[in-house]
C-alpha cells in the first residue's frame, strides 16, 4: 500500500494500491525526482490547476489507482429544476472513436448517454487522415510494432501497455470491418497497408486519406440504430460530479450546458467514460477541430484525477501553410488543414524554399523519421532561413497514384490553385496531439472511482514522449474495448438515488445585460488569442527554462486580468457560458503543460529544451501531477457533498 502526500500538506490526500493490469501489486512506487511549484494565488473562480502542483516522476510500471471497494448505494444531490436531471447507467463524454466504440459495447448492459459538444461527427477522429496501425501482414510482427512504438516514444513508453495495444490491435480492426467500416484494398484483394514515418513495415490500414471520417461514419451509424443509446449533441460538459467516500473520490456523472437551449442539464450515472479528446487550441495553429479545448483534462484535474506527461505536445510536421498557396483563403481557418504523414510515407520529399532537400542533414531516416524529429527539423529551417513554410513534394509520383491515395488533400489544395500532382505543397508544423492526459491503467481506469478514460484525453503509457504515427486511433479502439468489462462490473455494483438538495448548481448569466455579455465575449476572445500566442512563443517546439518561466508568469497575469474583468462586470461563481468555460479549461491545460515542462530537465521526444539538450537515463520516467488536497475551486460542481457515501 502506497500513500500519496500532496505538496505542501502534512495530511494524507488519498491511499492507493499500486497495480498494473488486473493483478494487484504490492511493491511501492518510489519518487525519483520531486518538483514542487507553488502558484501563489488566492482561490479564484476560474483557476483550473491545483494551487500547489506536485509534479513527480515515477516508474511508469507503477500506477496509483484505487484498491477494491465494497458496493454501496450513492446519495446524489441535485438542486436543478425538474426535468433537467437525467439518469443513465453509463455516461460517455465525447463522440469520437473511443466514446462511440465504448458506448456500443456497454449499451448491451444498460442505458447510455453520449454527450457531445457540437455535432456528433465533430471530433478529432473525423479529421484523422492517415489511418490505423496494426500488424496484419505476415512479414510484420507484434514485436516489430512494439519496437517502432518504443523508439518513437523515446523509450518512455510503458512496455506492457505497448504490448497490449499492439497485440489486440488487429482484432479491433476486424471488428470495425465487421461493423461496416470500409478500408482500401490492393489488387490482390487484401487490405492495402501504407507506411508512415517511424514504422519499419507497411501496417497502416486506411480509407484513402479520410480514414477517421470512415470510422466515424460506421460507428455513428451503429450508435444511431442502438435503442439503448441516447445522443445529446450541443451539450458542453462543465464539470464532473463527485463526492468523497472516505479518502477516495467517486464520480457520479457530469453537469452540462445545452448550448442551443442555454439550459443546464445534469447527468447522473453509475459509470462515466471521459473520451473528450485533446487540447490543441491552447496553441494558435492546430489541426484539431474547434471543440478541442482540453475540457476533459481540465475537468478531470478539478475532480482530483492524476495527470501525466503533459509536456509532450506533438506538433504535426506538415499542416497546410495557407501563406504559400497561390490563392489565399478569404478568411483564416479555425483549424489547420492536415497533410497526412502518409504523403511522406508514400515518397514525399521535404525542401526549403531554395529547393534544397534538408531532412538528410538531420536524421538518417530522412522524411520517414518520427514526427518530433521532422517537426524540429522544419522549425530549425524556418528560423535559420527566416521563412514562413517549407515544401512537401509528392509530384514525382504517378498522377493516378497521388489522386487515388490523397483525394481529399488534392481537392482541398486545388480550391486554392495548387495541383499537388505537379506542384509542391507548402507546409508548416501545427499543434496536433496531446501525448499526456488523465493517467489510466490497462483497463482505462483512473484514481477516481467510476471514472474511466480512453482516447487522446487519456495517458495510458503507449505514446511515451512522442506518438508513433497512426497509433492514436489504435489506442482509442483498444482502450475503449478494455474499459468495457470493468465498467459493467462497476455498474452492476452501484446504485443512486436523489438525496437532499445541493447548495451548488451552475446557472446561465441571464441576470447580466446583453451589452455586458457582449463585452465579456469580446474580451474572452482576445484573452484566448493572447494565451495561444504565449504558448506558441514560449512553450513551442523548442523550449528553454527562462522562456517557460516567462510563460508561467505571463499566463498567471493574463488569467488574473481576465478574472478581474469578469467579476467587475457582475459575473458570479455559479455562472457558466461556453466561451468562459472553454477559457477556464484552456488556462488549466496550458498551466499543466508549462508546469510539466519545467519539471523535465532533459530533452526527450517532443520536449526539447536548449538548457538540457541531451537525454538523461535517470530522467526516463513519466511526469506525474498529483491533485492537491486543498483544492477549493469556487466555480465547480466537483463536490456534491463532502460526507462519506
Amino acid at each position: 500500500m502506497t500513500t500519496v502526500l500532496p505538496a505542501g500538506s502534512g495530511t494524507l490526500h488519498y491511499s492507493v494500491t499500486i497495480y498494473k493490469g488486473q493483478n494487484l501489486r504490492r511493491n511501492s512506487c518510489v519518487s525519483v525526482t520531486a518538483f514542487k511549484r507553488c502558484m501563489q494565488k488566492d482561490l479564484s473562480w476560474s483557476h483550473g490547476v491545483s494551487k500547489s502542483l506536485k509534479t513527480q516522476r515515477y516508474n511508469f510500471s507503477c500506477y496509483p489507482f484505487y484498491a477494491s471497494w465494497k458496493p454501496s448505494r450513492t446519495a446524489v444531490n441535485s438542486c436543478l429544476e425538474d426535468g433537467s436531471t437525467k439518469f443513465f447507467d453509463f455516461v460517455v463524454i465525447g463522440s469520437g472513436v473511443a466514446g462511440l466504440r465504448y458506448a456500443l459495447e456497454v449499451a448491451k448492459h444498460g442505458s447510455v448517454a453520449v454527450i457531445t459538444k457540437a455535432e456528433p461527427h465533430e471530433s478529432n477522429t473525423n479529421y484523422a487522415q492517415g489511418g490505423v496501425s496494426a500488424v496484419l501482414c505476415p512479414s510484420d510482427s507484434v514485436e516489430s510494432h512494439m519496437r517502432d512504438t518504443i523508439v518513437a516514444g523515446a523509450y518512455l513508453c510503458d512496455e506492457e501497455t505497448v504490448r497490449v495495444v499492439c497485440t489486440e490491435g488487429p482484432d479491433r480492426i476486424r471488428e470495425l470491418i465487421a461493423m461496416g467500416a470500409s478500408f482500401d484494398h490492393g489488387e490482390d484483394g487484401n487490405l492495402h497497408l501504407a507506411r508512415e514515418g517511424g514504422h519499419s513495415h507497411h501496417r497502416i490500414v486506411h480509407a484513402a486519406d479520410m480514414t477517421g471520417k470512415e470510422i466515424e461514419r460506421a460507428l455513428l451509424e451503429a450508435v444511431v440504430n442502438d435503442p439503448n443509446i441516447s445522443m445529446f449533441q450541443h451539450h458542453f460538459a462543465v464539470d464532473l460530479l463527485t463526492s468523497q467516500d472516505g479518502s477516495e473520490t467517486v464520480c457520479h456523472g457530469v453537469d452540462t450546458l445545452n448550448t442551443e437551449t442555454l439550459e443546464v442539464v445534469r447527468f447522473i450515472s453509475k459509470v462515466t467514460l471521459l473520451a473528450s479528446g485533446g487540447a490543441g487550441h491552447i496553441y494558435p495553429t492546430t489541426t484539431n477541430p474547434p471543440v478541442a479545448t482540453g475540457d476533459g483534462i481540465a475537468m478531470a484535474h478539478r475532480a482530483e484525477a492524476v495527470i501525466s506527461n503533459m509536456e509532450f505536445v506533438q506538433f504535426h510536421p506538415t499542416a497546410l501553410a495557407d501563406e504559400g498557396l497561390p490563392i489565399k483563403p478569404e478568411k483564416s481557418r479555425e483549424n489547420a488543414f492536415l497533410i497526412t504523414e502518409a504523403v511522406r510515407g508514400d515518397g514525399g520529399i521535404l525542401y526549403n524554399l531554395a529547393k534544397e532537400r534538408f531532412m538528410p542533414l538531420y536524421d538518417e531516416r530522412e522524411e520517414l523519421a518520427p514526427r518530433d524529429v521532422v517537426a524540429r527539423s522544419i522549425d530549425d529551417q524556418l528560423k535559420k532561413r527566416n521563412e514562413k513554410y517549407v515544401l512537401l513534394d509528392i509530384s514525382h509520383k504517378p498522377r493516378e497514384q497521388i489522386l487515388a491515395h490523397f483525394p481529399n488533400i488534392a481537392a482541398e489544395c486545388l480550391k486554392y490553385g495548387l495541383d499537388i500532382t505537379s506542384q509542391p505543397i507548402p507546409v508548416v508544423p501545427a499543434a496536433h496531439y496531446m501525448c499526456g492526459g488523465v493517467r489510466a491503467g490497462l483497463q482505462g481506469e483512473t484514481n477516481v472511482r467510476g471514472l474511466y478514460v480512453a482516447g487522446e484525453v487519456a495517458c495510458t503509457g503507449l505514446h511515451g514522449a512522442n506518438r508513433l504515427a497512426s497509433n492514436s486511433l489504435l489506442e482509442a479502439l483498444v482502450f475503449a474495448r478494455r474499459a468495457v468489462q470493468p465498467s459493467i462490473d462497476h455498474m452492476s455494483q452501484s446504485g443512486f438515488y436523489i438525496g437532499p438538495s445541493s447548495r451548488w448548481a451552475p446557472v446561465m448569466p441571464s441576470s447580466l445585460r446583453s451589452s455586458i455579455m457582449d463585452d465579456i465575449l469580446n474580451v474572452t476572445k482576445q484573452v484566448r488569442k493572447d494565451l495561444q500566442s504565449i504558448m506558441w512563443e514560449y512553450v513551442g517546439i523548442v523550449r528553454s527554462t527562462t522562456r517557460l518561466e516567462s510563460a508561467e508568469e505571463k499566463i498567471h497575469e493574463l488569467e488574473t486580468r481576465w478574472e478581474k474583468f469578469l467579476f467587475q462586470r457582475g459575473w458570479e461563481p455559479t455562472m457558466v457560458a461556453l466561451e468562459a468555460c472553454e477559457m477556464r479549461n484552456l488556462f488549466c491545460c496550458a498551466k499543466l503543460v508549462v508546469s510539466s515542462a519545467l519539471a523535465r530537465h532533459e530533452s526527450r521526444g517532443l520536449h526539447y529544451t536548449i538548457d538540457f539538450p541531451h537525454v538523461e537515463e535517470s530522467m526516463r520516467l513519466p511526469t506525474i501531477i498529483l491533485p492537491c488536497s486543498t483544492i477549493n475551486t469556487t466555480w465547480s460542481s466537483r463536490q456534491l457533498h463532502r460526507q462519506p457515501v
